[in-house]
């Protein structure tokens, strides 16, 4: 079957709203594990991962952090009415495009957002007074550029010998899932991180990864597992739900990465297997095939079409190794050190996996891109793990329970 015929409503079951976490547990990694092993379910306490995992093997993190991506600011005054409240909330960068270099830009950075009450922001800046943690008072402006597909080019300016991450750090609000229903309390600034997250970038936690801790992965080496870390920036878009019948009419959205040449040097180690922490470990693993593959046709360019996995002829696809030796070959001719590109990769059934062995990962949505990957690693027996959670009292989504699938 052609995946763009798939019919996402086969991929719905009912959640209610009750199952959805709505906070962490307090000893995050004594959540609940389900296991799917075979096509066997049994559940256990994620603190138990380890002795599920072969000695020896790799497992690969997302090591992203979630910043203060949204920004509220009020119009100005008219007749003595206070003015409305526009929400801008910040998605990717635009001027600089590097990540990095924006985060350490003074005076003015440009991003792609989205605006909420737009229809109160028609023209002209807005403005905030910014309380800096050193006592000084700055004025931050932000002004619309110009339409950038769904979202808005919009540049924001301020006075004083700050960085934006600074900045953001002093004004912004962590940006938690939408489907909370609830206001960022000032717990999630820890409770939605990861405890290994190091670059800023992400607009939303690779959940899978919230279950671990100092002491769990404390065991996986002493467990003998090795350990490797690899940067995607999660976009809004994992939230975004699939509207159209069929996924064909999905536009995936671009998710930006990084990774380490000794990244790929462990994996050719561990000849191009990997246990995944998360989907977008999974995302970023099995774009790194392709990647290689377009290195081994020449190509400059390693952005990851969406369809691309559907339309190369798996009857001749190169083994994990090789399209992993054509990158650090292409890495090589550039003199790169880290290799920074995108994806829009979607993994749906019908996809065949190339690095990814086994998967740590949360309850997803239904109807979700999310699931149609994980339905993709489990052959379609997806419904096997989703009643048995549902049917034991898991909890679901970002702050739920979480599973480790051995298809």
């Amino acid at each position: 079957m052609n995946p763009k015929n798939i019919h996402i409503a086969d991929y719905h079951y009912d959640l209610p709203d009750e199952r959805i976490a709505k906070f962490p547990l307090a000893e995050r990694d004594t959540s609940k594990l389900l296991i799917y092993n075979h096509g066997e379910v049994s559940e256990d306490v994620f603190t138990s991962l380890p002795k599920y995992l072969p000695s020896g093997a790799l497992m690969v993190f997302n090591n992203t952090k979630v910043i203060q991506a949204r920004l509220h600011f009020r119009k100005a005054s008219t007749d003595g009415v206070q003015g409305a409240l526009i929400e801008v909330f910040c998605l990717e960068p635009a001027m600089p495009n590097d990540y990095q270099m924006n985060f350490s830009q003074r005076c003015s950075v440009q991003w792609y957002c989205l605006v909420g009450n737009l229809k109160k922001w028609k023209e002209g800046k807005l403005y905030r007074e910014i309380a800096m943690p050193d006592g000084a008072t700055i004025t931050l402006s932000c002004e619309r550029k110009g339409l950038h597909g769904t979202s808005h080019l919009v540049e924001f300016a301020w006075n004083g010998d700050y960085t934006w991450a600074e900045l953001l750090d002093a004004v912004g609000e962590l940006p938690i899932p939408p489907y909370l229903n609830r206001a960022t309390q000032e717990s999630d600034k820890t409770t939605y991180q990861t405890v290994y997250s190091k670059i800023k970038g992400s607009v939303a936690a690779p959940t899978a990864g919230l279950h671990f801790t100092e002491r769990v992965l404390q065991a996986l080496d002493e467990a003998g597992i090795d350990r490797e870390e690899l940067t995607l920036h999660v976009g809004a878009g994992t939230f975004k739900p699939v509207k159209s019948e069929e996924i064909g009419d999905h536009d995936m959205h671009t998710e930006h990465i990084a990774v380490h040449r000794r990244t790929i040097e462990k994996l050719l180690r561990h000849q191009g297997e990997a246990i995944a922490v998360g989907t977008t470990s999974v995302r970023t693993l099995e774009s790194l095939y392709y990647m290689g593959l377009l290195a081994m046709q020449g190509k400059e360019d390693l952005h990851v079409p969406q369809w691309m996995p559907y339309e190369c002829s798996d009857v001749a696809a190169p083994p994990p190794t090789a399209a992993l030796s054509a990158l650090l070959a292409y890495m090589d001719e550039r003199q790169l050190d880290v290799l920074h590109s995108s994806t829009q990769i979607i993994i749906a059934p019908g996809y065949e996996y190339h690095i990814v062995r086994r998967m740590v990962t949360n309850f997803h949505q239904p109807q979700s891109t999310l699931l149609l990957l994980v339905s993709a690693f489990l052959k379609g027996d997806w419904r096997k793990v989703y009643d048995y959670a549902l049917g034991h009292n898991f909890r679901f989504l970002s702050y739920g329970d979480s599973s480790l699938l051995i298809p």
